[in-house]
C-alpha cells in the first residue's frame, strides 16, 4: 500500500512539528525523517492499520480534524510552530485514551525517525559519533538458508517454525540427534559483515515493526526480527530461571521444572552460549548503577553474559544493531550452526501461514513467501517457536481452539528513569548491560517486584524514553542524552495479563494493559530508581511521562514529592512511554487443558505431535530476562520431542 505526496506533506509538518531544528542543525523534513518513517510504515503487514494512518494523514491538514482533535476548525498548517504544538499537546494531555495514544504514534513516528537520519550535523550537536560502519575483514556468512523462488513441497522429520532462541534451539537438539529438520524463518539472514551498528539498519532489518504496540496504546512491543531472532540484538543478558519461579512454574503441574531435568537443561544452554562473568570492564552507565546502589546499601551483581571477546566499549553499545565482531552468542552461532552441520535445511523469507492437521496429528506447515510463492513442508512433527505473539496467531489460524490460546501474556512492562549526571556517560557506549540490582525483586514476599539494569542507549532509541513539551525543549534533552543515566526498570507482572487474538486477515492483535497491582510496583519501581540515580549523583531526576515528572535533588523537589506526584500522574494508556522487550505466556506450560495451552512436554492439548518450544510456554512471567529460561525450555522440549521420535 503507497503513500502519496499528499501524504507525505502531511508527515514533514507533523514531523516539523516535533523536530523543528534550531538553525544549527536542520528540521526532520530536511534529513529524510518522513519519507523514512513511511518507508518503516510501509512494511506494516496488517493493511487495516496502513489504511488508519493514510486516513489520518489525508484528514491531517483540513478544518473537520481541527475541530475533532482540538474543537477549533483550524488547519494545522495555518498555525505558526508554537500553536502546532500546543495543538500535538492538547493530544498529548488528553483525558481521551485515543487522543493520547494518537500522540505517542505520532511522536514515535516522527523522532525516531530523525534522529536515524539526521547525520553527522544533527550527531555532533548531542555528542554521538554515528554509526562505525561494516567492518571491512568481517568473515562470510557461515550459514546458507535458502529461499523459497518457487512453489515447492518438501518432506522431514520435523518443521521448526522460528528461529530465535527458541526454533533455534530446538532445530539444534532435533539435528543433533540425527533427525531431519528444517527451519521456517520469516525473516532474512544478517550476519557480521551486515552490521554497521546504525539504527537505520537495526529498525529496517532486525526489528519486527508490527504490532508495535498493544492496542490500547500503553505499552510497545518490541521483537527481533529474522534469523536468530532477538538473540541477535538482544543485551546477551544470560539470567538463570530463579529458583522461586521454577518452583512456581511446577506447582502449576510442569514438575520437572523443579527436577534435575531442568537443571541439565540449562547446563547445556549455557555451556554452548559460553555464558560467563569474565568482562570486568563496566561502562559508565553501569558503574553509576553500582555506585547509586552501593551507596544505599542495595544488593547488586555482575552480569553473566553469552559474549566471547566483547569489547565491552563502542562496539558492544552498538550491538542492539547486530554485533559487528561476532562476539554476541546468538543461535546463529551456536545452535543453528549446530542444527545446519547435522544437515538441517533452512529457509529464510517463509512466513508460516498454517499448520496442516490430519485426523488430530499435525503433519507440517503451509508457508508463503513475500511475493506469493508457496512452501508445502510434510512432516512427522511440528515445533513452533515464532514468538510469543505469532505463536498464538499461527496455532489460532491453525484451528485450535483451546481457549487458553492466547490467554496469559506478560510482558515484563518496562520503563526508564532518567538521571543528569555531572560526568560524561555516553550511554550508547560499553557493556550492553554489565550490572543489575535486585534488592526489590521481591517487594510483597511473593517473588514479585523489579529488576533494575541499564540499557545502551543510541538517539534514535532513546528519543521515544524523553518526554516531548515542544521542539526546542526536546532538542535540548537530546543534548543532554551524553551525560544522562538511564536506569531501566523491569516489572514481573503479576497479571493477569493480557492476549493474543487473530483478526480477519490472520495478524494478531495484541491487549494489554497494566493491572492495579502491577501499576504499583512499577510506581515502587520509579521510586527506587529515583534513589540509585540521587545516590549516583545525579542533579536532575526524569521519569518518562509525557508531562514532565521530575526533581532536583537539593533543589527542588525532593523524593517524597516526587513519589507524591508520579502516583497522582499514574500510567495509563499512553501517560508514560512502557516497552516490553520481554514477551512470554501466551501458549503456557501446565497440567491440564483447563489452564494450560500445552502440556508438560509442550506439546498441544489439541493437535498431537504439535510441539511450543518458545517464550509462549512460560507459565507465568520469568522475572529476569528470558533468554536462558527460553533456550531452556526449547533444550527440554526438543529433547523429549527427539527422544520419542528416535525410539
Amino acid at each position: 500500500m503507497t503513500f502519496t505526496d499528499q501524504h507525505l506533506a502531511a508527515l514533514r509538518l507533523i514531523s516539523d512539528t516535533f523536530a523543528p531544528g534550531d538553525g544549527a542543525v536542520p528540521p526532520a523534513s530536511k534529513v529524510g525523517g518522513p519519507e523514512f518513517a513511511l518507508e518503516l510504515a510501509g512494511t506494516n503487514p496488517r493493511k487495516s492499520e496502513l489504511q488508519q494512518l493514510r486516513l489520518v494523514l489525508r484528514l491531517w491538514d483540513t478544518r473537520f480534524l481541527g475541530l475533532v482533535l482540538t474543537g477549533r476548525p483550524r488547519k494545522f498548517s495555518s498555525l505558526d510552530q508554537a500553536g502546532r504544538e500546543r495543538v500535538l499537546l492538547s493530544l498529548s494531555d488528553s483525558r481521551v485514551a485515543a487522543k493520547r495514544a494518537l500522540f505517542a504514534a505520532l511522536k514515535g513516528a516522527c523522532l525516531a525517525p530523525y534522529y536515524v537520519t539526521g547525520g553527522p550535523v544533527l550527531w555532533d550537536s548531542i555528542g554521538y559519533a554515528g554509526p562505525p560502519g561494516p567492518l571491512e575483514n568481517a568473515p562470510d556468512p557461515a550459514l546458507k538458508p535458502e529461499g523459497v523462488t518457487q512453489d515447492e513441497s518438501i518432506v522431514c522429520d520435523v518443521v521448526v517454525v522460528g528461529s530465535g532462541a527458541g526454533g533455534g534451539t530446538a532445530a539444534g537438539v532435533l539435528a543433533t540427534a540425527g533427525l531431519d529438520v528444517v527451519v521456517l524463518e520469516a525473516g532474512e539472514y544478517h550476519d557480521d559483515r551486515d552490521f554497521d551498528g546504525s539504527e537505520r539498519t537495526g529498525f529496517s532489518q532486525l526489528y519486527a515493526g508490527s504490532p508495535g504496540v498493544t492496542s490500547e496504546g500503553q505499552v510497545q512491543l518490541v521483537a527481533g526480527r529474522g534469523l536468530g531472532g532477538g538473540t541477535v540484538v538482544n543485551y546477551t543478558t544470560s539470567f538463570p530461571t530463579p529458583d522461586h519461579v521454577r518452583a512456581e512454574w511446577a506447582a502449576l503441574g510442569t514438575p520437572q521444572f523443579a527436577t534435575s531435568e531442568y537443571d541439565d537443561a540449562m547446563a547445556a544452554v549455557n555451556a554452548r552460549l559460553g555464558v560467563n562473568k569474565d568482562h570486568p570492564g563496566a561502562g559508565v552507565r553501569d558503574r553509576l548503577l553500582e555506585k547509586g546502589a552501593e551507596k544505599i546499601g542495595w544488593s547488586r551483581g555482575a552480569m553473566p553474559r553469552n559474549v566471547i571477546g566483547c569489547d565491552a566499549g563502542i562496539e558492544c553499545g552498538r550491538c542492539g544493531m547486530g554485533c559487528r565482531i561476532g562476539a554476541k552468542q546468538s543461535v546463529t552461532k551456536t545452535w543453528l550452526a549446530d542444527a545446519a552441520e547435522h544437515g538441517a535445511r533452512i529457509y529464510t523469507g517463509a512466513r508460516a501461514t498454517k499448520v496442516t492437521v490430519e485426523n488430530g496429528r499435525a503433519t507440517g506447515v503451509a508457508a508463503v513467501s513475500a511475493d506469493g510463492h508457496t512452501l508445502s513442508v510434510k512432516a512427522r512433527a511440528v515445533v513452533v517457536a515464532a514468538g510469543a505473539i505469532q505463536t498464538p496467531a499461527l496455532l489460532k489460524r491453525s484451528g485450535l481452539t483451546n481457549p487458553n490460546i492466547g490467554k496469559h501474556l506478560r510482558l515484563h512492562p518496562a520503563t526508564a528513569l532518567w538521571g543528569l549526571m555531572p560526568e560524561l556517560v555516553n550511554p550508547w557506549e560499553g557493556a550492553m548491560q554489565a550490572r543489575y540490582v535486585d534488592e526489590w525483586t521481591d517487594l510483597d514476599g511473593d517473588g514479585y517486584g523489579v529488576l533494575y539494569e541499564t540499557a545502551p542507549l543510541t538517539p534514535a532509541f532513546g528519543s521515544g524514553f524523553v518526554n516531548w513539551r515542544g521542539g526546542a525543549e526536546h532538542l535540548r534533552r537530546m543534548r543532554e542524552l551524553k551525560n544522562m543515566l538511564g536506569v531501566a526498570i523491569v516489572v514481573r507482572d503479576k497479571g493477569p495479563g493480557g492476549t493474543v487474538k487473530i483478526g480477519k486477515d490472520g495478524e494478531p492483535i495484541v491487549s494489554y494493559t497494566l493491572s492495579p497491582g502491577d501499576t504499583d510496583l512499577l510506581m515502587k519501581g520509579l521510586e527506587g530508581a529515583a534513589r540509585i540515580a540521587e545516590a549516583a549523583g545525579a542533579t536532575q531526576i526524569y521519569t518518562t511521562h509525557h508531562r514532565t515528572m521530575g526533581y532536583a535533588p537539593g533543589r527542588k523537589g525532593n523524593l517524597e514529592s516526587f513519589v507524591k506526584a508520579i502516583r497522582a500522574e499514574g500510567a495509563a494508556p499512553a501517560r508514560l512511554t512502557l516497552a516490553a522487550l520481554h514477551i512470554m505466556g501466551s501458549a503456557r506450560m501446565g497440567g491440564s487443558p483447563q489452564m494450560s495451552a500445552v502440556n508438560p512436554d509442550g506439546e498441544t492439548w489439541d493437535v498431537k505431535d504439535l510441539v511450543v518450544a518458545d517464550a509462549s510456554c512460560f507459565p507465568t512471567a520469568s522475572g529476569v530476562n528470558p533468554m536462558i529460561s527460553i533456550e531452556s525450555i526449547a533444550y527440554m522440549n526438543a529433547t523429549r520431542l527427539a527422544a520419542r521420535l528416535t525410539r
